[in-house]
């Protein structure tokens, strides 16, 4: 009959589906079995690279200040080889102000274009306005910064030891300043964590590619000159321009011990916000540069390529995981529960054979499902909190101990909110900062914590 010929078919398209999101699970899989490796770490350079940091900013008045001042003061690093620049984009507060009395260099751009909401434009204009500049005003590198972050104080000598060494871009550690607020602060933290603790420590002692994205990154003045400054398009600009790196051969670095500290969302709405752009970035860079990423690894036999693919394929992956595997196992077991009970008659297999395939999707399903829950839930969760629950944000193991027993149903949460990003068009819109972020300065007169304009 018609219906067991559909049954036959959506079964076989649901391994196929299940292989598809298996090959990178395995991935990960491996980085966690091996983050027991010993982290890269570049010899201490006794020459001192003239740094920018470059941090673009949108309405941030509430938490700019705070961020120059700790930057300026907490680096051991001389003060005289580094500055802080930001880009007031379209600011309509005093965050122009407020940088520029912390002791911040500001360039304000005014740019009334809405397609331009986004953190690629004010990071366009901050990089071609420093890579103008020559002699003796000329810098080394740039180090790009949001305009929450908090930076470890060796983060700049690190960054330099790397540079000193031939690096020419790289990520860093992203922390979190505020880990233990509460639930989404505390997974958003151990989430992010991962890629850093696990995949980048691995990447970087086998000799593959890191993932440089988002706050922390480095960027050398001399390869942004050779690739014609801040060359990217999408609203996953980050992403992005480390794709265009890739596919000209360059290759980046992780440098563990430099650590970004940013404010993590805090609720649901902001993580929805997050993860919107993040799932719909992904889907833009699938379209237009993942498939060059694909095929690259089959003409140079580079396995950073393949793995870069993998990796990002994920957020694809987010729509069958949330979408087709749901739909697929309510049709399984409604389909298979019907035949057992003599409402649909069957012709091709004995009744049977219904029956044993439901229960044995079932343990599978239990299985495979409780496994990876406890790999990635359970148990990434719990080296975090143990190994690096400081750059977290936590004091002490145990204020991590609630994220650690809810994190497998964040993932969840994660995989559905990406997959809504990646169907939708994300909205620029204002978030909330969390007090907790306004931590880690001695000056008494930094602002006070407000709400976010954020960009």
């Amino acid at each position: 009959m018609w219906h067991e010929i559909l049954f036959r078919v959506l079964s076989i398209v649901n391994y196929v589906v299940l292989i598809i999101i298996a090959i990178p699970l395995l991935l990960q899989i491996f980085y966690v079995v091996f983050s027991f490796v010993k982290k890269k770490t570049w010899p201490r350079s006794e020459t001192k690279g003239r740094v920018a940091y470059l941090i673009p900013a949108h309405n941030e008045e509430d938490v700019i200040f705070d961020t120059v001042k700790s930057l300026l003061e907490g680096q051991d690093y001389p003060r005289e080889k580094f500055d802080v620049y930001v880009v007031a984009h379209n600011c309509t507060d005093a965050t122009a102000q407020l940088a520029e009395q912390a002791g911040a260099k500001v360039l304000v751009l005014d740019d009334p274009d809405p397609a331009h909401r986004m953190a690629l434009y004010p990071m366009k204009h901050g990089v071609d306005a420093i890579l103008a500049l020559e002699g003796e005003q000329a810098y080394d590198f740039i180090i790009r910064l949001d305009a929450d972050n908090h930076a470890n104080p060796g983060f700049t000598a690190c960054m330099n030891d790397a540079f000193q060494a031939g690096v020419e871009f790289a990520r860093s550690y992203e922390g979190a300043l505020n880990g233990t607020q509460n639930f989404y602060t505390k997974a958003c933290a151990l989430f992010y964590a991962f890629d850093s603790r696990f995949g980048s420590r691995v990447r970087e002692r086998l000799g593959i590619a890191a993932h440089i994205n988002g706050s922390g990154s480095m960027m050398s003045v001399k390869m942004l000159k050779e690739c014609g400054g801040y060359d990217c398009k999408t609203i996953s600009e980050d992403a992005e321009f480390n794709f265009n790196r890739m596919l000209e051969g360059r290759k980046g670095h992780y440098v563990e011990d430099a650590v970004a500290y940013e404010d993590m969302p805090s609720s649901f709405k902001v993580t929805l916000s997050r993860n919107k752009r993040i799932g719909s970035g992904s889907m833009e860079l699938l379209r237009t540069q993942l498939l060059k990423m694909f095929g690259k690894f089959f003409t140079t036999g580079n396995f950073s390529y393949l793995e870069m693919f993998l990796t990002y394929i994920f957020n694809f992956l987010a729509i069958l995981i949330s979408v087709w595997v749901p739909l697929y196992y309510i049709y399984h077991f409604t389909y298979t529960a019907l035949v057992m009970n003599g409402v649909i008659a069957v012709t091709w297999m004995p009744v049977s054979y219904y029956s044993a395939m439901l229960w044995n999707t079932l343990w599978s399903a239990v299985g495979i499902v409780g496994g990876l829950f406890i790999l990635f839930g359970f148990g990434q969760a719990a080296i975090l909190a143990i190994v690096d629950y400081k750059k977290l944000g936590a004091k002490r193991r145990r204020e991590l101990v609630s994220a650690v027993l809810l994190f497998p149903a964040f993932l969840v949460l994660y995989a559905v909110t990406l997959c809504i990003g990646a169907m939708s068009k994300p909205e620029w819109g204002k978030t909330t900062r969390s007090a907790a972020a306004q931590r880690q300065t001695d000056d008494d007169n930094a602002p006070p914590p407000q709400a976010e304009k954020g960009e």
